[in-house]
């Protein structure tokens, strides 16, 4: 395995690709076939976007399913592949996270996984070890914690480390208008001790991608219109801001909400249903936005007074 491959500055997202439990037709409110998202994988791959990032809950495999269709088409070097275990669909076998991961490899047809993640802290001292057997054994090249706050993440480095393993990665819901991991000292952590913080959400499910305002709601009906259509008023400003400063880097609004991202030390994936997203995603990677554009768009987007929390989401701070 090829522990040093080059991950790009952004990984890209496939919640919302297959349908089924917690698939994208549930959660987003689209209906993708294989072969328009065979379109968004090959462009993005010529963009240099390698790194993708899936789950098995996502449409309870159907996500990985496609996923690892899409990966075969390439060398396994050059592709980039990230799941997670989650708790809640534990087996009830002798090792539920190694089931869960061989179950991922089969799926994905490969004999290793990059980065492998358990998805929240349902038992920080049950799943974590876990874990070891992956690395040791090289099914896994690097290991995650995900939806964890600063003692969980601490305490599953501990137990890790006294077996010689260490969290590469912790990825997070962080944006503009959810700054909580932030807020609660993990990304200084993840500094300080060269973790990855990879921040999910960073476009807050296509709030600020600019493409929805009140005369332009999100989708009537799908969870992500529930949550955000009725803050849309409060975002007016903060989406103002960004068109002129997208205007000015010759970019689009989405692009700021990324290159933001990147400029707090992130890593953001980028859910992408669209060859558009992923050539937009790259364009995102070379903004680079002044600390006086940054500024701005701190406090307006505090002045937003927005929270954008998760329903599966404990508080970080």
């Amino acid at each position: 395995m090829n522990n040093n491959k080059n991950f790009p500055k952004i990984a890209l997202g496939t919640w919302s690709w297959g349908v089924g439990a917690a698939g994208g037709d549930q959660v987003f409110g689209n209906h993708l076939g294989e072969s328009e998202l065979k379109e968004v994988f090959d462009a993005a791959m010529r963009e240099g976007l390698t790194l993708w990032d899936t789950a098995t809950v996502y449409g309870m495999g159907a996500s990985e399913d496609i996923l690892g269709a899409f990966a075969k088409t390439y060398p396994r070097e050059n592709v980039i592949l990230s799941t997670k275990f989650t708790p809640q669909i534990a087996g009830s076998g002798a090792d539920p996270v190694a089931e869960m991961c061989d179950a991922s490899m089969k799926r994905m047809g490969t004999d290793y996984i990059d980065v492998y993640w358990i998805h929240n802290p349902a038992d920080v001292e049950r799943w974590t070890p876990g874990l070891v057997s992956l690395v040791k054994s090289g099914k896994v090249g690097q290991v995650g914690v995900s939806n964890h706050n600063l003692a969980q993440i601490k305490r599953a480095e501990e137990i890790l480390s006294k077996e010689g393993v260490h969290i590469s990665a912790v990825q997070n819901h962080y944006s503009l208008l959810y700054r909580s991991s932030e807020d609660a000292g993990i990304l200084d952590y993840c500094k300080e001790n060269n973790i990855d913080f990879y921040a999910y959400m960073v476009l807050e499910q296509g709030a600020l991608s600019g493409k929805y305002d009140t005369k332009n709601p999100l989708p009537e009906g799908s969870q992500r219109g529930d949550t955000y259509n009725p803050i849309l008023p409060q975002l007016e400003e903060l989406i103002n801001a960004m068109r002129e400063m997208a205007a000015n880097h010759n970019v689009g609004v989405p692009q700021v909400a990324i290159a933001w991202a990147i400029a707090k030390g992130t890593r953001p994936i980028i859910g992408v249903t669209k060859p558009s997203h992923a050539e937009d995603a790259a364009k995102a990677a070379k903004v680079v936005l002044s600390a006086e554009e940054m500024e701005t768009l701190e406090v307006l987007a505090k002045k937003a007074n927005v929270d954008t929390r998760g329903s599966w989401e404990n508080p970080m701070a």
